[in-house]
C-alpha cells in the first residue's frame, strides 16, 4: 500500500476519487469514464482557468505539507476565477508523480483538494495519473460561471476611477521568505505571514460583489501588485497612480522586512501569490459599495489616469516614481 508501483494507476484512482462531488446536481458522470459529463447552468458564460505546480519552482516539499500543497495548488485557480468575477464549478486535476513518493503522500495531497472543494462547493470531476521521472507536477483546471453582464476583463478600467485591493498585501512573500530560511517557529511575527503563504484564500465571494457592483476591471495579486498594476493599465490602455501609504500591509510584517533587511512595501509590490484581488470602479459606485457594504473589507491604493502618465508610486514624501512591473515571471532573465 505504500508503493505507487504496487498500487498502480488504476488502484489509485480507485482511492482518491472518494469525495469528490459536492454539487451532484451539476455532474452527470464523474471520475470512471474517458471523460466527464457536467451539466452547465442556463445563460451563463463560462469561465476556465488551469494553473500548473512544478516541484523546486513553485513550492519545496521541504516546507510544504502534501495537504497544504493540495489546498494551494486548487485554490490559485478559483483565484482566478474570482478574478472574473465568477463562481467556480469543476475541477479536473492531472498529476506526474515520482514513483518514490509514498500512497499516503498521495491520500494527504488529495484531501487538502477536496477540503478547499468542498469548502467552495467545486467537484473534482477527472484529470490523469502519470509517473514522472523527475519531481512532482501538478496541474488543475478550473471551470466557472459568470453572468454575461457581470464579467470582469482586465480591459475595462477608465480614468477616474478608483484603484481598490481586498485585502492585505506582501504577506505570503514574506512568509516564504520566512519558510525558505528556516527556523522561523519563533518568531512572534512569522506564523500568519507563513500561513498566507502556504494556504492562501481565494476571494470568490468577494469578486462575485465587486462584478455585481460595477467593477470596471479585475486581476487578482499572484505576481506583486506592480506587476498586476501594469497588466491592467496595458490591457485598458490608462495609466495608473498607487500611493504607497494606503497600500495594506499586515502589521507581522514590518517584522519579516527587518529580519531580511527588506521594505515592507517591497513585498506588496513585487512578491505576489497573495491572491487579494485588484480592481477599478467608478467613483460614485465604489463610495455606494462602502456605504452599503460596511462588512467588506476594501481599500483604496490609488486611480487610474490617463495612459500618457503610464504606471507610478507616490511615496511617502509625495515623490512620484515610476513604478516598474517587477515580480514573479518566469521567462525573465535574472538581473
Amino acid at each position: 500500500m505504500n508503493d505507487l508501483s504496487n498500487l498502480g494507476e488504476f488502484g489509485l484512482i480507485d482511492l482518491i476519487k472518494q469525495d469528490t462531488i459536492n454539487d451532484h446536481s451539476s455532474v452527470v458522470v464523474g471520475i470512471g469514464d474517458d471523460a466527464a459529463v457536467v451539466l452547465p447552468t442556463p445563460r451563463q458564460l463560462q469561465l476556465l482557468t488551469a494553473d500548473m505546480l512544478v516541484e523546486a519552482i513553485h513550492f519545496d516539499l521541504t516546507t510544504t505539507t502534501p495537504w497544504q500543497l493540495g489546498y494551494k495548488a486548487v485554490a490559485v485557480n478559483l483565484s482566478d476565477i474570482a478574478a472574473m468575477g465568477g463562481a467556480p464549478r469543476h475541477a479536473v486535476v492531472s498529476v506526474a508523480l515520482p514513483r518514490s513518493i509514498p500512497v499516503d503522500f498521495v491520500v494527504n495531497l488529495y484531501k487538502g483538494m477536496k477540503e478547499i472543494c468542498r469548502e467552495f462547493g467545486v467537484n473534482i470531476v477527472g484529470g490523469d495519473t502519470v509517473s514522472s521521472p523527475q519531481g512532482l507536477v501538478i496541474n488543475v483546471t478550473v471551470t466557472g460561471e459568470v453572468e454575461p453582464a457581470n464579467v470582469v476583463l482586465r480591459s475595462g478600467a477608465r480614468p477616474g476611477d478608483v484603484v481598490a485591493v481586498t485585502g492585505n498585501l506582501g504577506s505570503s512573500a514574506a512568509g516564504l521568505d520566512l519558510l525558505q530560511a528556516g527556523e522561523w517557529e519563533d518568531d512572534a511575527f512569522a506564523w500568519p505571514l507563513v500561513t498566507a503563504h502556504l494556504t492562501p484564500r481565494p476571494q470568490v465571494k468577494t469578486g462575485q460583489l465587486l462584478a455585481a457592483l460595477g467593477a470596471t476591471s479585475m486581476d487578482d495579486v499572484s505576481d506583486g501588485l506592480a506587476s498586476e498594476a501594469h497588466e491592467i493599465a496595458k490591457a485598458s490602455q490608462v495609466g495608473i497612480k498607487l500611493y504607497s501609504d494606503k497600500i495594506p500591509l499586515a502589521p507581522e510584517l514590518a517584522g519579516a522586512a527587518a529580519k531580511f533587511n527588506k521594505q515592507a512595501i517591497d513585498y506588496a509590490l513585487f512578491g505576489g501569490e497573495d491572491f487579494q484581488l485588484v480592481f477599478t470602479m467608478e467613483q460614485g459606485k465604489y463610495e455606494t459599495l462602502q456605504a452599503e457594504h460596511p462588512e467588506l473589507r476594501v481599500i483604496r491604493v490609488g486611480e487610474v489616469v490617463d495612459a500618457s502618465e503610464g504606471v507610478t508610486l507616490v511615496d511617502e514624501t509625495g515623490q512620484v516614481k515610476k513604478l516598474e512591473p517587477r515580480g514573479f515571471n518566469h521567462f525573465r532573465q535574472e538581473e
